[in-house]
């Protein structure tokens, strides 16, 4: 038995999926492709919800069409001498002004790796707007500016190895409990 079905029933799990592949769906459409009834269809969502299991439904847009050709991964440390009160100060004042700032920035997280305490994830309509965005993290008092370091795709290149989809995220966790059962 996997974790997530000790955490999780069978149709729970499905139902996360069917979601991951496609969270537009109705509970009917959803239903008949779990081979359930609609009501435990929205139960079982209404019970995900409140338990947390769901963050949000939402789409993931052909970026390139919506006007952005650039995704950067932007690789970022504290300053050695930022004291913990400090980087927590920071962390607080970020958390708080995050729900008002209009930003092309889709993700920020601590972590460790590569030299770095930090990374952020940004889509950008063309250089110039990565570049700002770099030059206002700089000044940060916070940051290291000379420890930062981009990854930059050009989402106008012909060749991509894999979209973003959590289609095949959702496929995987299926397939994973399904070979620990």
């Amino acid at each position: 038995m996997s974790i997530v079905t000790d955490i999780m029933k069978d149709v729970e799990l499905r139902l996360i999926s069917e979601l991951m592949a496609n969270s537009c769906r109705s509970d009917r459409q959803l239903a008949k492709a779990l081979g359930v009834s609609q009501p435990t269809v929205s139960r079982a969502k209404a019970k995900l919800d409140k338990e947390g299991f769901i963050s949000e439904y939402t789409i993931v847009p052909n970026f390139r069409k919506l006007g952005y050709h650039l995704f950067a991964l932007t690789f970022f440390s504290w300053k050695q001498d930022a004291s913990k009160s400090e980087k927590e100060g920071a962390v607080k004042c970020a958390l708080e002004k995050a729900p008002f700032v209009s930003s092309n920035v889709v993700l920020i997280e601590r972590g460790i790796g590569m030299n770095h305490d930090s990374f952020m994830g940004s889509f950008h309509k063309d250089y110039s707007s990565y570049r700002e965005l770099v030059s206002e993290t700089k000044k940060s008092k916070y940051v290291d500016a000379a420890k930062m370091e981009s990854f930059i795709v050009d989402l106008d290149d012909e060749v991509h190895y894999r979209a973003l989809t959590f289609s095949t995220l959702a496929k995987h966790m299926l397939e994973k409990n399904q070979e620990k059962e």
